[in-house]
Parts: structure tokens; sequence; C-alpha cells
């Protein structure tokens, strides 16, 4: 008796019923991370997603056991790497690019972290996830921005701050709205990267008039 008929045909019409399209799937993942931005972590339910989103709770407990996995898994499906692609050829440029491009998203990202910091320290898998999202593929890709002034010549391969500028980089976006209640935008990042970073590389900058905000 194969598997199929072992299980019978309402069991499989069942499996087939069950299978989420990439589409509802997106949906599904949006729907919580939003809720989560607006509402914080312990607020948001699987009955609150499903009612938002028109379906049964049981469709996302069938395919995601719990609130960790499931918010896990639309971590994962969030991944952005908005720092690939930059190259102007000028390590500093590059840097101000990258500053522009973490300031167009800063406001959504700095809110989910802040609105997953508790349940982070909690569950191990949803910290991965968070990592895997927000944070691994924007250092990667920094790094290869550094790697490339290197290569260059730009800077030297000895110089000590190569090793801290992700975390000076993303330590401003986390501290920012702890300091000021105000999200780190995008022209405040570039005057960032050009009275810290470049310096801290040796890098030579034009100066700018002084931040007022």
């Amino acid at each position: 008796m194969t598997s199929q008929a072992a299980d019978g045909p309402e069991t499989v019409n069942a499996s087939r019923r069950s299978k989420l399209t990439p589409e509802r799937e997106r949906e599904f993942f949006d729907a919580v991370l939003e809720q989560i931005r607006e509402c914080g972590y312990d607020s948001v339910t699987m009955e609150g997603v499903a009612a938002s989103t028109r379906c049964s709770k049981s469709t996302l407990y069938r395919q995601w056991k719990t609130k960790p996995q499931f918010v896990a898994a639309a971590l994962r499906a969030s991944r952005r790497v908005r720092f690939a692609g930059i190259d102007t050829g000028s390590l500093a440029e590059d840097l101000r690019q990258a500053a522009r491009a973490a300031g167009d998203w800063s406001g959504k990202d700095a809110r989910l972290m802040q609105a997953l910091g508790h349940a982070v320290t909690a569950d191990q898998e949803l910290a991965q996830a968070l990592r895997e999202a927000l944070v691994y593929p924007e250092i990667a890709a920094l790094r290869e921005i550094l790697d490339r002034g290197v290569a260059r010549g730009e800077v030297s391969a000895g110089n000590l701050a190569l090793d801290y500028i992700p975390a000076m980089m993303f330590g401003v976006l986390r501290v920012r709205p702890v300091l000021s209640g105000q999200y780190a935008d995008a022209d405040y990042l570039v005057r960032f990267v050009e009275a810290t970073v470049l310096p801290a590389l040796g890098l030579t900058q034009e100066p700018r008039p002084p931040f007022t905000g």
C-alpha cells in the first residue's frame, strides 16, 4: 500500500489545501512584522494576525506551531541587503551611500528591533533570525565596502578602526532613539559618518555646516 493510499484521499486533499502560495505567506509575514512594530511583540497574537489577514488561526498554527517560530520565519523572509550594490569607487562616498541607505530604513528596522528586544533574549531561534535578517547581511556588505577601500589603498589594512566600523554604524542606529527620541535619518547618518567614521579611517572630507537637528 502506498503512502497516499494509506493516508486516504481526504488527508491528501487537506494537505494540498494547507499549502500556502508565496503571496499569501508574504501577506502573513508582513502582517505579523507590522503588528510587532505598532503594538510590540507581547501584544501580537496568532489570533490577531489571523483576524487581520482574514484566515483561520488553524491555518497559521498548521504552518508555524508557535508565535516565535512564526515571527522567526517572517524575519528570515524579510531579509534585505540594503548596502548591496554600493560601489562608487571611493570608500568615503561608499560609506556616505551606506549611511543614506541605512537612514532610509532605520525607522522601520529600529522599531522592529526595539519591539523584539526582550523577546530575543528569551528565544534563541528568534534572536538568530533577527541577526540573519537585519544584521549579518548588512555587516557582510559593509565589510566588502571596507575591503575594497583597503584594496584600492585608500586605508591601511592595519587601521584598527576597520574592525569597529560596523559596530559604529549599527550602534548609532540603535542608540539615537534612546538619546533623543528620534530615529537616525539619512542626513544624520551621513553627518555621523563624516564626523566620526571617516576620521577614524584617516580619510579626509570637505567640511560641512554643523548639524543642528
